[in-house]
Protein backbone atom coordinates (compact mmCIF):
# COMPACT_ATOMS: atom_id res chain seq x y z
CA UNK A 1 0.00 0.00 0.00
CA UNK A 2 1.27 3.75 -0.48
CA UNK A 3 1.13 6.79 1.54
CA UNK A 4 -1.47 9.42 0.75
CA UNK A 5 1.16 12.75 -0.15
CA UNK A 6 -0.83 15.17 1.69
CA UNK A 7 -2.58 13.55 4.41
CA UNK A 8 0.43 10.26 4.74
CA UNK A 9 -2.77 7.63 5.14
CA UNK A 10 -2.51 4.46 3.59
CA UNK A 11 -4.39 4.10 0.43
CA UNK A 12 -4.52 1.82 -2.36
CA UNK A 13 -2.72 2.50 -5.33
CA UNK A 14 -5.59 2.52 -7.67
CA UNK A 15 -7.66 4.82 -5.62
CA UNK A 16 -8.38 8.65 -8.05
CA UNK A 17 -9.16 10.56 -4.85
CA UNK A 18 -7.55 10.22 -1.08
CA UNK A 19 -10.80 8.64 0.83
CA UNK A 20 -9.16 10.72 4.21
CA UNK A 21 -8.44 14.04 2.56
CA UNK A 22 -10.17 13.79 -1.00
CA UNK A 23 -6.61 15.05 -2.10
CA UNK A 24 -6.34 14.14 -5.85
CA UNK A 25 -4.41 10.98 -6.68
CA UNK A 26 -4.62 10.30 -10.12
CA UNK A 27 -4.37 12.90 -13.29
CA UNK A 28 -7.91 13.94 -14.85
CA UNK A 29 -9.27 11.59 -12.87
CA UNK A 30 -7.67 9.04 -14.78
CA UNK A 31 -6.74 5.89 -13.25
CA UNK A 32 -3.52 4.61 -15.54
CA UNK A 33 -2.28 8.40 -15.48
CA UNK A 34 -0.39 8.94 -12.09
CA UNK A 35 -0.08 13.05 -10.55
CA UNK A 36 3.69 13.39 -9.00
CA UNK A 37 2.92 15.30 -5.38
CA UNK A 38 5.50 16.92 -3.82
CA UNK A 39 5.67 16.57 -0.13
CA UNK A 40 4.81 20.01 2.12
CA UNK A 41 7.82 22.87 1.73
CA UNK A 42 9.52 21.01 -1.18
CA UNK A 43 8.98 20.90 -5.09
CA UNK A 44 9.13 18.42 -7.66
CA UNK A 45 11.43 19.69 -9.97
CA UNK A 46 14.73 19.65 -6.88
CA UNK A 47 14.78 16.01 -7.90
CA UNK A 48 13.47 15.94 -11.80
CA UNK A 49 15.73 14.41 -14.20
CA UNK A 50 13.78 16.65 -16.96
CA UNK A 51 14.47 19.82 -14.94
CA UNK A 52 17.99 18.50 -14.33
CA UNK A 53 18.75 18.26 -18.31
CA UNK A 54 16.53 21.42 -18.97
CA UNK A 55 13.69 19.49 -21.29
CA UNK A 56 11.18 20.33 -18.90
CA UNK A 57 8.40 22.59 -20.80
CA UNK A 58 6.09 22.29 -17.60
CA UNK A 59 4.65 25.92 -16.95
CA UNK A 60 4.79 25.95 -13.16
CA UNK A 61 8.66 24.94 -13.64
CA UNK A 62 10.65 25.21 -11.06
CA UNK A 63 8.13 25.85 -8.45
CA UNK A 64 6.06 22.26 -9.79
CA UNK A 65 3.98 20.99 -7.01
CA UNK A 66 2.16 18.84 -8.99
CA UNK A 67 3.15 17.23 -12.21
CA UNK A 68 2.33 13.90 -14.23
CA UNK A 69 5.68 13.85 -16.42
CA UNK A 70 8.10 13.72 -13.09
CA UNK A 71 10.90 11.47 -12.80
CA UNK A 72 12.82 11.25 -10.03
CA UNK A 73 16.63 11.60 -11.18
CA UNK A 74 18.19 8.95 -8.99
CA UNK A 75 16.27 6.04 -11.18
CA UNK A 76 17.45 4.82 -14.37
CA UNK A 77 14.50 5.88 -17.36
CA UNK A 78 14.72 2.54 -18.19
CA UNK A 79 13.56 -0.49 -15.99
CA UNK A 80 17.49 -3.33 -15.75
CA UNK A 81 14.94 -5.71 -15.00
CA UNK A 82 13.43 -5.97 -18.65
CA UNK A 83 16.25 -7.36 -20.60
CA UNK A 84 16.30 -8.38 -24.24
CA UNK A 85 17.20 -11.98 -24.47
CA UNK A 86 19.14 -12.94 -27.72
CA UNK A 87 19.79 -16.27 -28.56
CA UNK A 88 23.00 -17.69 -28.36
CA UNK A 89 22.15 -19.72 -31.84
CA UNK A 90 22.74 -17.31 -34.76
CA UNK A 91 20.49 -19.32 -36.95
CA UNK A 92 18.09 -18.38 -34.76
CA UNK A 93 18.50 -14.81 -34.58
CA UNK A 94 18.67 -14.36 -38.31
CA UNK A 95 15.00 -16.08 -37.85
CA UNK A 96 14.11 -13.57 -35.67
CA UNK A 97 15.18 -10.50 -37.36
CA UNK A 98 13.65 -11.76 -40.99
CA UNK A 99 10.40 -12.31 -38.87
CA UNK A 100 10.75 -9.00 -37.47
CA UNK A 101 11.87 -7.06 -41.07
CA UNK A 102 9.32 -9.14 -43.47
CA UNK A 103 8.22 -6.41 -45.08
CA UNK A 104 11.85 -4.71 -45.80
CA UNK A 105 12.74 -8.08 -47.46
CA UNK A 106 9.96 -8.68 -49.44
CA UNK A 107 10.82 -4.96 -51.14
CA UNK A 108 14.27 -6.22 -51.40
CA UNK A 109 13.04 -9.30 -53.21
CA UNK A 110 11.11 -7.48 -55.73
CA UNK A 111 13.82 -5.02 -56.79
CA UNK A 112 16.58 -7.86 -57.20
CA UNK A 113 13.67 -9.77 -59.60
CA UNK A 114 12.85 -6.52 -61.08
CA UNK A 115 16.38 -6.26 -61.57
CA UNK A 116 16.86 -9.34 -63.26
CA UNK A 117 14.57 -9.12 -65.34
CA UNK A 118 16.08 -5.62 -66.73
CA UNK A 119 19.17 -6.89 -67.42
CA UNK A 120 18.19 -10.82 -68.31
Amino acid sequence: MSKCPHCQQPIKPQVIRCPYCNNPLKAYGHPGIPLHQAIKGEFLCDSCLYHEDDTCTFPQRPYAKNCTLYHDKTKPLIDQSVKMIYPANPIKALQIWCSRHRRLLLLLGLIAIALIMTLG
